[in-house]
């Protein structure tokens, strides 16, 4: 009697319950549930027509578009394995990734058809290119396979143990590697974000965060699991994001925290008419409580801080709120909601743990590992045994993240392992510095790096982006960290520039900064 655990439950349930809700509003398509599963259905008979069988690869290089969102049915209830690609990528990167996951087809949306075209030659494992939008030539037309189709696939049995998706991590450090989440990993996942987020039929999601990232958190099935509407997004843009919440009274959607610097830092006339109440996720990055509590206080929507990896389908903990956090100040309730919280129900166990392997006491002081083991982790890393047994080989899964956890149970992320500065033999949290120059008024965005340093063997240097009309000079800089940090924390030396370099999902890529060390001479 037992039901293989995975989100094409979810789809099975929506057909029979939510036919007539609307599902999908992409521009001016407008689709209700029985119109998208219709759809879904043929692009899975034309992927069979087209030879792909269970266990089969198919990469997708697209945006937030319905077309992404059906790849998430349409892949799966075949048996085959949908590999969602960075389309922020650089060319040789898809090629790479793409030969690397052995995919027979490729659909590219037309914004990257030209970089994939020059590809082709060097792809020879790849049986047929689809363009998503419009025909081209030399390439099968999406369009036109779907409405070709025949409306009922075969649907092979699948086993929650079968492989869901590949997911690329980002690569800051070396070659991106293949996340293997299952059937399993995806269903856990998603009902233990339901459990501590609840939705209903009501909600509107908007796409915000990349479909490709972590399957969008898992988001691209749990808002069908409650039969919601998925508002799609091509590209993140404030004045778009707060145009589509207003004019579709959007109740929810997940951010990364440089997202929700750029919502807070929006011109007032691009947030007028739009609704307060919205709830809010953001992960991927610690977000500066100053960050929270500007999208809390200015806009009136309700921010909580997730956290997890790729490796961990995507979500392990949740700040999640108690009836205590509401007698703290409004500075403290920002900075309760700063950390990334407690173990989900269904997140398996999380800890932290010091260099010997016991856990860290509950000190909000001693910084150790944060380490999981449960039904989340993945099933490895696709063809790359040497590496899931570095990360793996003891029964947890290590994620190279450095946390304290505090009396009341709650972790909180201090840096990556690599990222933490050890200066003049103390450790200093580059997150934490960074949090500080946030509470500036004149910083939009700041990133913390140790360079060299002949004294104190490494320093904390600050590259800071300053808001626009602003700027500060180093020296009023080093007063303000000084009032708020110990004096060793305080960064040497400050850098001004245009931007930071990131990764698509809105992470620092902190190595490109340290490679890139400036001229600090005059500081």
């Amino acid at each position: 009697m037992e039901t293989p655990l995975s989100p094409l439950e979810f789809m099975r349930r929506a057909r029979r319950l939510y036919a007539t809700r609307e599902a999908v509003v992409d521009g001016d398509l407008r689709w209700t549930y029985a119109q998208f599963f219709d759809h879904c259905d043929r692009w899975s008979a034309a992927l069979q027509a087209l030879g792909v069988a269970a266990g089969d690869r198919v990469a997708y290089i697209a945006p937030n578009t319905h077309q992404q969102l059906a790849s998430f049915y349409a892949v799966p209830q075949i048996g085959a394995v949908l590999v969602p690609i960075n389309f922020r990528l650089a060319p040789e990167e898809f090629e790479y990734l793409i030969q690397h996951s052995g995919a027979t087809v490729v659909c590219v949306d037309p914004d990257y058809i030209e970089a994939v075209d020059a590809l082709r030659p060097r792809l020879p494992g790849v049986r047929h290119f689809v363009a998503l939008g419009g025909a081209r030539e030399g390439w099968l037309d999406y369009a036109g396979l779907v409405s070709a189709a025949a409306p009922a696939p075969v649907r092979p049995p699948v086993a929650e143990s079968d492989l869901l998706t590949i997911n690329y991590t980002s690569g800051t450090t070396s070659r991106p590697k293949g996340v293997m989440i299952t059937h399993r990993n995806a269903w856990v996942n998603a009902v233990g974000m339901l459990v501590h987020m609840p939705m209903s039929a009501a909600d509107r999601y908007l796409w915000t965060l990349p479909m490709f990232h972590a399957n969008g958190w898992t988001f691209t099935w749990i808002v069908t699991a409650i039969g919601g509407r998925h508002v799609c997004l091509r590209k993140v843009e404030p004045a778009a994001v707060f145009r589509l919440i207003a004019q579709e009274q959007v109740t929810f959607l997940c951010a990364a925290p440089t997202v929700l610097i750029a919502l807070a830092n929006a011109p007032a006339e691009a947030k007028t008419g739009v609704p307060a109440g919205v709830r809010v996720l953001t992960a991927g990055a610690p977000p500066a409580a100053a960050t929270i509590q500007r999208i809390e206080d200015e806009l009136g929507w309700v921010v909580t801080q997730l956290y997890g990896l790729t490796e961990t389908s995507p979500l392990m903990t949740i700040c999640e709120p108690l009836p205590e956090h509401t007698a703290l100040s409004r500075d403290g309730r920002a900075r309760q909601k700063a950390r990334q919280g407690v173990e989900q129900l269904t997140g398996g166990e999380v800890r932290v743990i010091g260099a010997e392997g016991a856990e860290v006491p509950a000190d909000g002081e001693t910084r150790g590992e944060i380490v999981v083991r449960g039904n989340v982790v993945m099933a490895g890393y696709y063809r790359d045994p040497e590496a899931t047994a570095a990360v793996m080989g003891d029964g947890w899964f290590h994620s190279g993240d450095a946390a304290v956890v505090h009396p009341d149970g709650y972790i909180e992320i201090r840096d990556r392992l690599k990222d933490v500065i050890i200066s003049g033999g103390e450790n200093i949290s580059s997150v934490e510095v960074e949090a500080t120059l946030l509470r500036h008024a004149a910083v939009l965005e700041a990133a913390v790096v140790g360079f060299a340093d002949e004294r104190w063997g490494e320093a904390p240097h600050a590259f800071i982006v300053f808001r626009a009309g602003c700027e500060a000079a180093p020296a009023e800089l080093r007063t303000f960290c000084r009032e708020h940090l110990a004096h060793f924390k305080v960064p040497h030396s400050f850098s001004p520039v245009v931007e930071l370099p990131k990764t698509a999902t809105g992470k620092i890529q902190k190595f490109v900064l340290r490679k890139g060390r400036p001229n600090l001479a005059a500081q």
